[in-house]
């Protein structure tokens, strides 16, 4: 534990912490704005939240395999961890609480949040293990030009003209509906599908590229400036293609970087540099991220589908215990959702104490 470095452990648990805050409102029809993605172009703090995570395993990838040799045994290690958290993110999506315990195969989503991270994990840390710096960021920035070019000027194979709208004629949702079909999100689009993978895979790379930064420098203002660099050309890419996560845009991935290597900048200044104690209860959170995050996902899709009576479990809890008519629907909802992350955060602290460190 002493090894770890502490802002990255903090800024990973914050992540956690707000995906379960966003992900587990009391009531969905009430929910304050800054909590909603956008409806499709633009930026809301909540669509930080996944990027950043992301971001942060890049940066792990590089503490983790900067000394380890190429060679079966380290792959063989990538492959294990990536395969099991698709198979988590699979099981999630297949789980029901009764008999026989699946989904219907035909509607089953086939990606999700735990099968993306498995996904770019296992290229980024394969790419890290044999590409320099400089081959990574090469890759980097042909993915992102790449990407703008061919979801902004590509003809698709009918003749239309593509577009960055949620429209059938984005090369996005495109592709995702002719290999899916109905295994996605959205009837029309699903925002952890196959080609917008590409671009999320380079949120990865960037974390690698700032973790060496961070590994090299030791300083918080080299990360600001870095931060800056990744904004600046982040909001100016945007103006050609529009800052969407749903699609993960190439102008999403520069901003969201650096807008996550801003606040691990101040992060690491308050907490590594200066040696302040900030934010212990998101670093207990960020040792067990993926295994918190599965538990917050399980627990609440199991307390959607289970019924008492004719309630399932989480609008009795919500209904009976939130909901006053003092307070308005969207604080309510609000409520509940803090009551869920104080919940894991605690959880996150007592495994901590017991020195228990759930590895994925």
């Amino acid at each position: 534990m002493a090894k770890r470095i502490e802002s990255v452990d903090i800024l990973r648990g914050f992540a956690i912490a707000a995906m379960i805050l966003v992900n587990t409102p009391g009531n969905w029809s009430h929910v304050y704005a800054p909590l909603l993605h956008a409806e499709w172009h633009g930026l809301t703090p909540t669509d930080l939240i996944f990027p950043f995570f992301l971001f942060i395993v890049g940066i792990s990838i590089h503490y983790a395999y900067k000394n380890k040799a190429k060679g079966m045994p380290t792959y063989k290690k990538i492959i294990i961890r990536s395969l099991k958290l698709i198979g988590l993110g699979l099981f999630l999506n297949f789980f029901l609480p009764y008999f026989p315990f699946v989904s219907d195969f035909e509607t089953l989503r086939f990606f999700g949040v735990l099968q993306r991270i498995g996904i770019v994990f296992l290229i980024s840390a394969i790419l890290y293990l044999n590409c320099n710096w400089k081959a990574l960021l090469g890759i980097g920035i042909a993915i992102l030009l790449g990407y703008w070019l061919l979801l902004g000027f590509l003809p698709l194979p009918n003749g239309e003209l593509p577009t960055f709208d949620r429209a059938p004629n984005n090369w996005a949702n495109y592709l995702d509906l002719k290999v899916l079909g109905t295994h996605m999100w959205q009837p029309d689009y699903d925002p952890e599908g196959i080609l917008s993978t590409l671009p999320a895979i380079v949120t990865c790379v960037l974390g690698i590229l700032v973790g060496k930064i961070l590994s090299v420098f030791k300083n918080a203002k080299i990360l600001l400036l870095t931060s800056v660099v990744l904004l600046v050309l982040g909001y100016m890419l945007s103006l050609w293609f529009p800052i969407n996560k749903s699609i993960w845009s190439s102008s999403f991935v520069l901003v969201t970087s650096g807008w996550g290597t801003l606040i691990l900048s101040v992060i690491y200044y308050v907490t590594d540099e200066r040696g302040i104690k900030f934010g212990s209860i998101f670093k207990y959170v960020g040792m067990n991220a993926i295994i918190i995050y599965f538990l917050s996902s399980f627990i609440s899709k199991t307390f959607y589908l289970t019924k008492i009576g004719d309630e399932n479990i989480h609008s009795l809890i919500y209904n009976n215990v939130f909901v006053h008519d003092f307070i308005n629907d969207k604080l309510s909802s609000l409520f509940y959702a803090l009551c869920v992350v104080i919940f894991y955060l605690f959880l996150a602290y007592v495994l901590y104490r017991k020195k228990i460190i759930i590895k994925v």
